[in-house]
């Protein structure tokens, strides 16, 4: 049981209630609250912080879901009954958020309910691939493997994507830079200019020109550009939010220059990787299918995924219905078919995932090496129009001074 501070309405006299119930879940206290006759306005679990750094604080990430599925196999292997491996796993978790749901996952195990339906109560922390591979365990009694298993799928995927982030963190933060000196040059230098032309009664040189109204734009519009960005990053926001925004945003990122490769490794890894790891702890290939669309993350190889599900229901072989398939690279079906011949297609399916891994490492490495040179040349150009816009109209003066 979990004790959750509330607070409600009283239906019947408006009058509003501060207090503590205990219950399995929070709909499980709403529920409770409403056959009293109060009606629920705030639920949360008591302790727990509110603001945003606590939200930062109490994020569960995938170490820690990695740890405690080791943490939890390790026991379930040592002989330890599922309840009390939850509770010894319990005891050493730091997380405060995912303590109270291992608490409320123990309470719905020891009520009866299966270890993997305890989980799909919580989609956010523990999505299709987890609970998949938990209830595939807990069928064929071999949970203590299937739990090894999902911390190696996920400690995988969290390092890929780690590595696709930091390859297109470098640029954005060298830009970034770039854009800060640029905007410190045209706000603070270049107005200094501007009043030595004036003290002097010279006209400025167009681009100098040119670059101070940008300037003044900047300096006594700034409010105005920042809600523009805001507003632009909201309404993009929202946008992706939706089935056509996030089928552009998906195909975006396969068709970038540079990066388009990336994402497309990146997809074909979690594709195989993902497969790999259901099909070898014994889940259906149709169920497999179905889960890993969704591991993916990204629509257009969801799609195909599913098409290609449906063909495969229909009695053709899983390699024959990717093949062609735009969304996927070819050794994935050529792959694959090894595997239906030789009865292993989850090994095969392995094998693909640590090759297009490597493959991820040396596109990265590809991109850095690309991306440097292509950046400091973007640099010398915004350095060389700043010193341009500066140094020629100072020059300038120079010169008709030694003129007269």
């Amino acid at each position: 049981m979990l004790t959750y501070e509330y607070t409600a309405r009283d239906t019947k006299t408006g009058q509003t209630i501060k207090a503590d119930v205990q219950a399995q879940s929070e709909q499980a206290a709403a529920k409770l609250l409403s056959e009293q006759g109060l009606a629920p306005v705030s639920i949360r679990i008591k302790g727990e912080k509110k603001g945003l750094l606590a939200g930062f604080k109490n994020r569960i990430t995938a170490k820690d879901r990695v740890l405690f599925a080791r943490q939890l196999s390790t026991l379930i292997n040592a002989g330890m009954p599922l309840t009390q491996s939850l509770r010894t796993v319990q005891e050493q978790i730091d997380n405060h958020a995912l303590s109270q749901i291992v608490s409320s996952v123990i309470a719905d195990v020891e009520g009866g309910n299966a270890f993997s339906k305890s989980l799909e109560k919580y989609p956010k922390v523990f999505n299709s691939v987890f609970t998949s591979l938990v209830a595939a365990g807990e069928v064929s009694g071999t949970l203590d493997l299937a739990l090894e298993r999902i911390a190696a799928q996920q400690e995988k995927d969290a390092e890929i994507l780690s590595k696709v982030r930091g390859a297109l963190v470098y640029p954005v933060i060298v830009l970034v830079v770039i854009l800060g000196v640029i905007i410190f040059m045209l706000t603070t230098v270049l107005p200094q200019v501007e009043l030595l032309y004036t003290d002097l009664n010279q006209s400025l040189p167009f681009i100098t020109a040119v670059l101070l109204s940008v300037s003044r734009f900047i300096t006594n519009l700034w409010w105005l550009l920042l809600i523009l960005l805001i507003g632009a990053g909201y309404f993009s926001r929202r946008y992706i939010e939706t089935d056509g925004g996030r089928a552009t945003f998906d195909r975006l990122k396969t068709s970038l220059p540079l990066f388009g490769k990336l994402f497309k490794k990146l997809y074909m890894a979690r594709f195989c990787r993902t497969g790999a790891t259901l099909m070898s702890t014994g889940v259906p290939m149709l169920e497999m299918m179905r889960i890993t669309a969704d591991a993916v993350n990204n629509v257009h190889v969801r799609d195909a995924t599913l098409k290609a599900a449906e063909k495969v229901k229909g009695g053709k072989a899983l390699s024959e219905s990717l093949k062609g398939d735009e969304n996927f690279l070819s050794l994935v079906p050529q792959m694959i078919r090894i595997g239906e011949q030789s009865g292993a297609i989850d090994k095969m399916m392995d094998k693909a995932a640590t090759f297009y891994e490597n493959e991820l490492d040396n596109e990265i490495k590809t991109i850095s090496t690309t991306i440097e040179p292509v950046l400091m040349v973007v640099l010398a150009l915004m350095a060389g129009l700043m010193v341009g816009a500066i140094l020629i109209p100072v020059y300038g003066l120079v010169g008709q001074n030694l003129a007269l």
